[in-house]
């Protein structure tokens, strides 16, 4: 009879545990999910030292080659459909959806771009909401390039276009 209760108290416990490490693993991701509870304000219409797209001109940058297009989606979304020619660059944002972000709360691989500076970039993710390749053209400028595109419209605005996108 001892040892029955003894069993049960340690199944409990154990699940206990389980329930509580399985929660605990979640912690580093809550930043990320309280930031999708938000709606995100749109992203400036401006970007000092660059320049801002739209689809007509991102298809032409497309067509032309040559040109760098870079994807800041995950790379889950980057799977689903990307533009023709597009790198996959993660950006990873924990910083606030403001043009005075804070860079150092964020993850961006400035070392994935091309060595020269004079190279044409262009940024986009999902649409005027896209914080992400905002805050990566911007910290393309800072870091001495001097031909940034931000694509602001995104591949929201591609498909209603009618243009195809890769996978």
């Amino acid at each position: 009879m001892v040892s029955r209760v003894l069993k049960k108290d340690y199944m409990m416990i154990r699940t206990l545990i389980a329930c509580l490490l399985a929660f605990a693993s979640l912690l580093p991701f809550r930043e990320a999910y309280a930031q999708t509870d938000v709606p995100k304000p749109p992203t400036p219409g401006m970007l000092k030292g660059g320049q801002v797209i739209d689809t007509k001109i991102a298809k032409q940058l497309v067509d032309a080659k040559g040109v760098l297009f870079f994807d800041m989606r995950s790379p889950v979304n980057f799977g689903k459909g990307h533009l023709p020619g597009a790198k996959s660059l993660p950006y990873r944002e924990n910083s606030d959806f403001k043009a005075d972000f804070d860079p150092a709360k964020d993850q961006f691989d400035l070392k994935a771009l091309p060595a020269d500076k004079g190279a044409k970039l262009v940024f986009y993710s999902d649409g005027p909401t896209g914080w992400k390749s905002y805050k990566a053209s911007v910290l393309a400028i800072k870091a001495g390039y001097t031909n940034v595109h931000y694509y602001r419209a995104g591949t929201d605005d591609w498909v209603k276009a009618g243009l195809p996108l890769a996978k």
